[in-house]
């Protein structure tokens, strides 16, 4: 199984910031208890006080996608980020080098055909349209 790394980015102006910090724990919290998480982060960019980055990893996309579901990660997590950027946030990880560790690498397991198939498109096999009748239907008589 593929490791997870999402990363969810925050525009918080200046101003807003002593109450996202709060806020961020909390969500963290909620997705610290959930099967399948590794570990989590809160950061701020040390260029720019009001870029923030909320990080998490698990033990693969399920585990995450199914912390979505919990009532506390709704609470708690779910409006947090809804204010995230919109953009890419979850990411397979497909080497890890850690200070204590040997590199790890490991396989993509992405799908084939992830870039063509859409979510809820790939829940069964494709099928056509069903053909026009090879003869007209008559006309329905008159009266």
């Amino acid at each position: 199984m593929s490791s997870v790394l999402v990363v969810t980015r925050f525009d918080v102006p200046e101003a807003e910031s002593a109450s996202f910090l709060p806020r961020a724990q909390a969500a963290l919290a909620a997705f610290a208890v959930r099967p399948g998480y590794v570990r989590g982060r809160i950061g701020r960019a040390a260029d720019d006080p009001t870029a923030w980055v909320l990080t998490t990893e698990w033990i693969g996309v399920g585990a995450y996608r199914r912390s979505l579901s919990s009532y506390d990660v709704k609470v708690d997590s779910a409006p947090l980020l809804s204010l995230g950027r919109d953009e890419p946030s979850a990411f397979e990880i497909l080497h890890r080098d850690e200070a204590d560790a040997a590199p790890v690498m490991q396989s993509s397991r992405r799908a084939a055909d992830a870039d063509r198939v859409g979510v809820g498109e790939a829940s069964g096999p494709a099928t056509s349209p069903p053909a026009a009748p090879s003869h007209p239907c008559p006309p329905a008589p008159p009266g």
